[in-house]
């Protein structure tokens, strides 16, 4: 598995713990909104800032 992907899984199930939801329901709305291949592409940008940054991150996107 690529460092891009077990960081993706780590930050979806850190953020659905964060949202005091199930990883899968999330990854449910990243999809429906056509976020998860962008969110998985910020893998750059992400990895190297505090978690806390890329969830409020993640929620401008799902608000837009």
């Amino acid at each position: 598995m690529s460092k891009e992907s077990e960081f993706f899984i780590y930050l979806l199930e850190r953020y659905a713990e964060y949202k005091h939801q199930s990883a899968d329901v999330v990854l449910k709305q990243w999809d429906n909104l056509g976020l998860t291949q962008f969110i998985y592409d910020m893998y750059g940008m992400y990895h190297c800032e505090r978690l806390q940054n890329a969830f409020d991150d993640i929620d401008l996107l799902i608000k837009s």
